[in-house]
C-alpha cells in the first residue's frame, strides 16, 4: 500500500486514532481491536466478563481491573477500591456471616491476591470499628492510578518517556524489576553504575580539559590567524589559506592545537548523543537535555563554544535533579550564559554610582560609592587587559587601529538587559509572571558586574562596574551600596516565586505527559515544587508517577524531536558509539542541530512545531538510511535478534520487529506498509527535497566559528532556523527483506511518537 502526499501529511496528525485505530496503536478489525499476538488471547479472554468484545477503552479497563483490583460484588459499574468505610458499611449491612460466605465464593473465582487484599481490608475495618472513627480513603493506589494502561503499555510508557527509547531487552528488565522500582532507581542516577559511558567520555579530549586550557588553545589559534594574515599581507602572491598552511607546517604542535580547537563543538555534539544512546542513567540524560534546552545557549555566537563542555559537565549535569535555585545560580554564573546573553559586558550606566574596590582608584577604598567615569573610552595611562596588549604587539598598524576602536566601543557599553529579560521570561517567572519592563531594567542593574575571567573562565564579580544605586524589584526595595549579594537575592526571589513553580512545572509536565498538560497535574506538582523548595527530583516524581502520566490520553501522545528520533533509532538497533560528529550532524539534517538554537527560548517541545510533510518524509527516509547501514556505527547485525529473525517469514519478521521496536502495537495501516514494503516516499517519486520544509543550520559553518559561524547565525530567518537548507534524506533507499521491515518501522508513526 502506498501512502500518498495527502495521507503522509496526516501520518502523525490528530486523526491518527480515527484512521489507524486507537491512540495506543491497537488495530480495529471489523469492530475488534488487535493488540498484537502477545496480548491478544489473554486480553480477549478476560474481556468476556464485560459482555464480549466492545469498545477498546472498555476492553482495556476490564483487563486491567481483572488483573489489579479485588472485586467484592459483580457489577457493571466501576467499583471504588481501598476504602475502609466501604468495608465497615458492608460489615454493618450484611454481617460477618454473609461476608465470610461471600469471601468463600470469591476465593473459588479469584486469585490468592484477592484473598489477601480482602483479609487486609477486614482487619482495617475491625480497627476502625474499635476506635469508632472512619479512616480516610487511600490517597494513592498505584494499580488503580494506572488502570487506563495495560501492564505492558505501562512499561512502554516509562521507556518512551523516561529514556531516549528502549533497547531490545529493556522491556524485560523493567518487567522483572517492576515499574515503580525502575522509576525510583532512575530518580537516583548516582546509584546506577555507568562504566561504559565513563569509558566513552574518556575518549573526548575536550571533556578532560580545563576551561583555561580551552581558552589558551583558542588564543593560539587566534594568534596563528593574525600571523597568517600578516604574512599574506606582506606577500601579495600568497593568499590567507596558503599562509596559514605554511605556518602550520612550520610548527606541528601548533597544528595539533588548531585541529583540536576546530573539533570542540563536534566533540561536544557527539558526546551528548553518545550519552543519550549509551547511558544506563537514562532519566538523568533526559533531564540534562531538558535543562540544556531550557537554559539554551547558541554555539555559533562568538566564544560561547569554548565554554560548552564546562556548561554541560560542571553546570547542568551535576544539578539536573537537584534544587532549582542551585541550578539557576550556576547557570547565571557560567561563562557560556554570561557570554551568550551579554551580561559579562553589562555595566552601570554613567549616571549611576558604582562600588569601588580597595585600591581600585585614586584614594578608593572598599565600600566607597562613586560615580562611574564618563564614557570617554580608553584614556592615556589606562592599563589594557593582557590579551589586548598581546594583540596590539603582534598587530599591523591597520589592525592596531581597528583594535583600539573596538576597545573604545567596549568602554562605551553600559547596561545590557538581555540576560535579565530572559532570566524572568524564559528561565523563571514566564512571560505572564507578573513583572514589568521596569523590573527587567532593575534586575539588569542588580546583575551588573557579574562577569568572568577571560583567561580562566571563572565567575568574577567586578565592583567597579556594578550599579550600586537604590533599586525596586518586584515591589521590594534594595538599599544602595550593595554588591554581589544583591544579584543573589534577586535569584532567590525569582527562583522561589509561585509563578516560577507553575512555569517550571508546566514545562516538565509538557515534556513528560502531553503538549497541553492537565491543569490539575500542574497545580498539584507546582505545590510540590514550592513545598520542597524547588526540589527537581520531587517535582519530577510527582509528574511521572501521576495518574495523568499513565493515562490513555498521554499514551503515545508526544512527538519525538529530531534528537530523540536519532537517539531512539540508534538504541533500537543497538548501534555502537560514533566518536565522530557525523551521526550528530544527522540530528541537524532533521532540523535540530545540537547547541544550534540561535534564540534563547530553546527548541520547541510541542509536536506541531516538528510535524510537516517534509519533516515526515525526512524521518521515513532516515529510518531507511539507518537500516541500510548509512550511519557510521549503526549496523543491523548488532541488533540481538537479527540473525534469528532474518530467516523467518515476512509475517513473522514483522511481528518480531513490531514487538522489539514498536512496543507490540501497531495500526492496520502501519502493518500493511511493513508487510508490503512499499515506502510512502514512492508516492512522490522520491523527490523529498522538493517539499522539504526543514530548514536547518549548517553545523559545519557553525562549528568553524569566526566569520562563517557569524554569517550562519545572520542567515537564520525565524527562531533560530536559517533560510539555507542542508540536503535531507531525499533519495529513498532500496531495501529488501528484514532490513526493509526495520527501516520502515523506524519511520512509522508509532516510532515517531513517544
Amino acid at each position: 500500500m502506498v501512502i500518498g502526499p495527502q495521507r503522509v501529511s496526516n501520518y502523525l496528525g490528530d486523526r491518527a486514532e480515527a484512521r489507524f485505530g486507537s491512540a495506543s496503536g491497537g488495530r480495529r478489525l471489523g469492530g475488534r481491536v488487535d493488540l498484537g499476538d502477545k496480548n491478544r488471547d489473554r486480553t480477549f479472554r478476560r474481556s468476556t466478563r464485560y459482555g464480549g468484545l466492545g469498545r477498546y477503552d472498555e476492553l482495556v479497563r476490564g483487563a486491567v481491573e481483572m488483573r489489579h483490583e479485588p472485586t467484592v460484588e459483580r457489577s457493571s459499574k466501576p467499583r471504588k477500591t481501598g476504602s475502609v468505610p466501604l468495608v465497615s458499611n458492608l460489615l454493618t449491612r450484611v454481617g460477618l456471616a454473609r461476608l465470610v460466605s461471600s469471601c468463600r465464593f470469591l476465593l473459588q473465582l479469584q486469585s490468592f491476591m484477592v484473598m489477601r487484599t480482602l483479609a487486609l481490608l477486614s482487619i482495617a475495618a475491625a480497627f476502625s470499628a474499635a476506635d469508632g472513627q472512619k479512616s480516610p480513603s487511600a490517597t494513592s493506589t498505584t494499580a488503580a492510578q494506572r488502570n487506563d494502561l495495560l501492564p505492558d503499555e505501562q512499561i512502554q510508557q516509562v521507556l518512551n518517556r523516561l529514556t531516549f527509547g528502549p533497547r531490545s531487552d529493556d522491556a524485560a528488565k523493567v518487567r522483572a524489576m517492576g515499574v515503580d522500582k525502575w522509576i525510583e532507581a532512575q530518580l537516583h542516577p548516582e546509584r546506577i553504575p555507568d562504566a561504559r559511558v565513563d569509558s566513552i567520555m574518556s575518549k573526548y579530549a575536550v571533556y578532560s580539559m580545563n576551561t583555561s586550557d580551552v581558552i589558551r588553545d583558542y588564543g593560539v589559534v587566534q594568534q596563528l590567524q593574525r600571523q597568517a594574515k600578516k604574512e599574506a599581507g606582506a606577500d601579495t602572491s600568497m593568499d590567507k589559506r596558503d599562509a596559514r598552511r605554511e605556518v602550520l607546517a612550520q610548527d606541528p604542535k601548533v597544528a595539533a592545537v588548531v585541529r583540536q580547537t576546530q573539533q570542540f563543538v563536534g566533540e561536544i555534539q557527539s558526546a551528548k548523543l553518545a550519552r543519550a544512546v549509551d547511558s544506563e542513567r537514562q532519566l538523568n540524560e533526559v533531564m540534562v537535555d531538558f535543562w540544556e534546552n531550557h537554559f539554551s545557549v547558541f554555539a555559533g555566537k562568538g566564544q560561547t563554544r569554548l565554554f560548552l563542555a564546562q556548561y554541560d559537565r560542571d553546570v547542568i549535569r551535576p544539578r539536573a535533579l537537584g534544587k532549582f535555585r542551585d541550578l539557576l545560580g550556576a547557570v547565571a554564573k557560567s561563562p557560556a550564559m554570561l557570554f551568550f546573553l551579554d551580561n559579562a559586558q553589562s555595566a552601570a550606566d554613567s549616571t549611576q554610582p558604582t562600588l569601588v574596590a580597595r585600591n581600585g582608584g585614586r584614594g578608593g577604598r572598599a565600600g566607597l560609592i562613586a560615580r562611574r567615569p564618563g564614557r570617554g573610552g580608553i584614556g592615556r595611562g589606562q592599563q589594557l587587559p593582557p590579551v589586548a596588549r598581546e594583540r596590539l604587539q603582534n598587530a599591523t598598524p591597520e589592525e592596531r587601529e581597528q583594535l583600539m576602536q573596538r576597545l573604545q566601543q567596549q568602554a562605551k557599553r553600559g547596561l545590557n538587559e538581555n540576560y535579565a529579560r530572559e532570566l524572568m521570561e524564559l528561565h523563571t517567572l514566564g512571560v505572564d509572571g507578573g513583572y514589568s519592563q521596569k523590573d527587567v531594567q532593575e534586575v539588569a542593574r542588580a546583575l551588573t558586574g557579574w562577569t568572568f575571567n577571560r583567561q580562566s573562565g571563572e565567575f568574577l564579580f567586578n565592583p567597579a562596574i556594578h550599579d550600586a544605586g537604590e533599586k525596586t524589584i518586584l515591589g521590594k526595595k534594595f538599599a544602595a551600596g550593595r554588591g554581589v549579594q544583591e544579584g543573589e537575592e534577586v535569584l532567590d526571589m525569582v527562583a522561589r516565586a509561585p509563578a516560577t513553580a507553575r512555569f517550571i512545572t508546566t514545562k516538565i509536565a509538557r515534556h513528560f505527559v502531553s503538549d497541553d498538560p492537565p491543569k490539575t497535574l500542574v497545580d498539584r506538582c507546582a505545590n510540590t515544587f514550592s513545598s520542597s523548595d524547588g526540589d527537581i527530583r520531587e517535582t519530577l516524581r510527582c509528574v511521572i508517577t501521576s495518574p495523568e502520566f499513565f493515562s490513555r490520553q498521554a499514551y503515545r501522545a508526544k512527538v519525538k524531536t529530531p534528537f530523540e528520533v536519532v537517539a531512539s533509532a540508534l538504541r533500537a538497533v543497538n548501534a555502537q558509539t560514533d566518536f565522530t560528529p557525523r551521526t550528530a550532524q544527522v540530528v541537524a539534517r532533521l532540523g535540530q542541530p545540537i547547541f544550534g538554537r540561535q534564540t534563547p527560548d530553546g527548541w520547541p517541545d510541542r509536536g506541531d512545531a516538528w510535524m510537516n510533510t517534509g519533516a515526515i518524509l525526512n524521518r521515513i527516509n532516515f529510518g531507511l538510511s539507518v537500516a541500510a547501514g548509512q550511519l557510521p556505527t549503526a549496523r543491523l547485525n548488532n541488533w540481538p535478534p537479527f540473525d534469528s529473525v532474518r530467516v523467518l517469514s515476512r509475517s513473522q519478521q514483522v511481528d518480531a520487529v513490531v514487538k522489539s521496536m514498536l512496543g507490540g502495537q501497531v495500526s492496520v495501516e502501519t502493518r500493511e506498509v511493513l508487510m508490503s514494503g512499499e515506502n510512502p516516499m514512492l508516492a512522490r517519486g522520491g523527490a523529498a527535497n522538493d517539499i522539504n520544509g526543514m530548514a536547518v543550520i549548517d553545523t559545519g559553518a557553525m562549528m568553524g566559528g569566526g566569520r562563517a559561524g557569524r554569517q550562519a547565525a545572520k542567515d537564520q530567518a525565524v527562531k533560530g532556523l536559517p533560510r539555507a537548507q542542508i540536503p535531507g534524506f531525499g533519495r529513498p533507499v532500496d531495501l529488501k527483506g528484514l532490513p526493509q521491515v526495520i527501516g520502515l518501522a523506524l519511520g512509522a508513526p508509532e516510532f515517531q511518537r513517544r
